[in-house]
């Protein structure tokens, strides 16, 4: 089986369309449903961070960045902690019933964020539906390690990452269109989309988890947590923590970073209507859904090709160390110029990595599983994404704050060069301080904008999840000299 010792030769003598021939409907039926979930859910997850944090965005809820970091936060840990359990109860009642709670789950929080602008309710809204992508996640991938083998797991997972991406990338433009009539209608049309999965339930065989089904709820929890006390399952969660603390701050950080700072103008005035942001005081600008779309566009036309391959000639964890270290260089280059070919020479870049490391790290935890645990083991693939995306969350929000957002340096500008003494604990101060500063500057928003990127320098911002990524590189390097005298995995 390939891993960290040679790539299997079960997978290597078939080809693309015999791997792919081996696929079963069970398979292609959780593929539908988990493309129509991801549609809804990165239809608001890309433009979200606009929503909540924007400080110049009509109709937004004008959170501060810190208060956006605090949200993501909490949702990485509703998102991703709860797998951990639900993945136990999935292989335990059922991986239907599971996807029905799921759905619900999952509408109730669409609805909540589309009526509630107070930060408490907008909060639940968002944990409802971080809590039904939780529950959700463990069923679906669950059937698809019960589904795959040896003559077609590189492919099939392979797939199931572009069929992720399929969703990824339709999502953002459909939330563009609807924000083109409010931002309420967002979170109804991605409601309304999730709910098409009850209809492709009544064609889903329910897939046996091979588990025995009379054990209660707390022998579940129980077991839950004696699994997950093993060595090489710890470490590894722990390295790839690091990598998720950086990877998340594409669709966290990086919407805001474009807005604030990113000029797409020569781009913009040979594009369509549709494909512009709103905002056009710096004259026309690609919106900033439609540039981070560059990476689920790369993932849909490439990652199959790229699983077959590296499932062919690289072994697991060198796949996910050569992809580790390449979208840590993508996160560098995305954040370090105003140029808009510069971040998106980024995105391509950390594209190409997620794209060889991120379907691996699934397949990996796949492989070193107990045949009775698989839904098990994809919940604790979601421990990383907690401690990642939550610890990234928070210290985004922080060192954005407080060294990215332009509303927010514009605010320290004016207090530094006009002694206007806003105080920058006054949100209001806060939202209000760019267009006082082209009042009392004489700058256009253009100008005002250089001016605060090289004074400031915002780039920094991006320096501490990269080096994060590249620590991550370095230590799977170490485990992967210990990985090669594992039987189960270099089999």
């Amino acid at each position: 089986m390939a891993g960290a010792g040679a790539p299997s030769a079960s997978n290597n003598d078939l080809g693309f369309m015999e791997q792919i021939r081996n696929l079963s409907w069970p398979f292609w039926v959780a593929n539908i449903m988990e493309m129509i979930e991801r549609l809804a859910y990165y239809g608001v997850r890309v433009v979200i961070p606009i929503y909540i944090a924007q400080a110049d965005e009509p109709g937004g809820l004008h959170f501060t960045p810190q208060q956006k970091g605090e949200i993501f936060m909490w949702w990485a840990l509703f998102q991703s902690v709860l797998p951990i359990f639900t993945g136990g109860f999935a292989d335990r009642y059922g991986y239907k019933n599971q996807i029905v709670i799921a759905i619900i789950l999952k509408i109730a929080g669409y609805l909540m964020m589309a009526t509630q602008r107070e930060y408490g309710m907008f909060f639940i809204g968002c944990m409802l539906l971080a809590s039904g992508t939780a529950v959700f996640k463990p069923p679906v991938q669950g059937t698809f390690v019960r589904t795959l083998n040896e003559k077609n797991s590189g492919v099939g997972w392979g797939f199931f990452y572009m069929v992720v991406n399929v969703g990824g990338f339709l999502g953002p433009p459909l939330a563009h269109y609807l924000h083109g009539w409010s931002w309420a209608a967002v979170f109804y049309g991605c409601a309304v989309l999730v709910s098409l999965n009850f209809f492709w339930l009544l064609t889903y065989k329910e897939v046996d988890s091979g588990v025995d089904k009379s054990t209660g709820v707390m022998e579940v929890i129980r077991a839950t947590a004696v699994n997950i006390l093993n060595a090489r399952l710890i470490v590894f969660i722990l390295i790839m923590s690091a990598f998720w603390a950086g990877f998340t701050q594409l669709f966290d950080m990086m919407p805001n970073f474009i807005v604030d700072w990113v000029d797409s103008s020569s781009i913009a005035v040979h594009l369509p209507q549709f494909m512009l942001a709103k905002d056009q005081s710096r004259g026309p600008q690609a919106a900033q859904e439609w540039m981070i779309n560059l990476n689920p566009a790369l993932i849909i036309l490439l990652v199959v090709h790229i699983s077959w391959f590296v499932n062919k000639y690289m072994r697991r964890l060198s796949s996910i160390f050569l992809g580790i270290v390449i979208s840590g260089i993508g996160v560098m280059v995305a954040g370090s110029s105003m140029n808009w070919i510069t971040c998106l020479m980024g995105i391509l870049c950390f594209s190409v990595g997620e794209m060889l490391c991120s379907p691996k790290m699934n397949e990996f935890l796949g492989v070193i599983a107990p045949p009775n645990k698989k839904a098990l083991y994809m919940g604790y693939a979601n421990i990383p994404h907690a401690i990642g995306w939550g610890y990234g969350a928070k210290l985004a929000g922080d060192v954005y704050g407080e060294h990215g957002e332009k509303a927010m340096l514009a605010l320290r500008y004016l207090n530094e060069n006009f002694q206007a003494n806003l105080n920058p604990a006054d949100n209001d101060h806060r939202v209000a301080a760019f267009k006082m500063l082209l009042e009392k500057s004489g700058m256009n928003a253009v100008e005002a904008t250089l001016k605060l990127w090289h004074t400031y320098n915002p780039a920094k911002v991006w320096w501490p999840f990269a080096i994060a990524m590249f620590l991550s590189a370095g230590a799977l390097l170490v485990f992967n000299v210990y990985a090669k005298r594992w039987e189960d995995v270099n089999a």
